[in-house]
């Protein structure tokens, strides 16, 4: 009978799981962190800049030469969305729609990043050529 008055522990009674827990979540953090930052800021830049338009491919321009595009859709071709390459840098100029987050978003120039217009329903994305020396697979 004394043996079953014996209290079981608990998580409340150590205190110790919980903040061996708090530690692990705490270092688990800090090392998603940093891998994040890492994975950011050793992107490399591109090279080229890919517009679609709904879905399809409308054109792609070389990052190293500067111009301007007028993106021109819609049923009517009443939507434009004038897109500048310059500095190594693509940007949305301006643009019809009605919101023009595109227009205010920043300069993109590094592999992986775009501007979205959704009402016009553009993508603009930065990628780099590929190597056609390069193999599809490394096994």
């Amino acid at each position: 009978m004394n043996q079953q008055n014996k209290a079981m522990p608990t998580a409340k009674s150590g205190g110790h799981k919980s903040r061996n827990d708090l530690i692990f979540i705490v270092c688990l953090l800090i090392v998603l962190c940093v891998a994040g930052l890492c994975f950011y800021l050793l992107r490399g830049k591109g090279d080229t800049v890919t517009v679609t338009v709904d879905g399809a491919h409308f054109a792609t321009y070389a990052l190293s030469e500067d111009r301007t595009v007028d993106i021109i859709t819609g049923e009517g071709k009443d939507e434009h969305n004038i897109l500048v390459i310059e500095n190594g840098k693509a940007r949305v100029e301006s643009a019809t729609c009605p919101d023009g987050i595109c227009s205010s978003h920043k300069p993109i120039y590094r592999e992986g990043e775009s501007i979205v217009c959704l009402p016009h329903r553009v993508v603009i994305t930065v990628s780099t050529a590929e190597d056609e020396n390069a193999p599809d697979i490394v096994v």
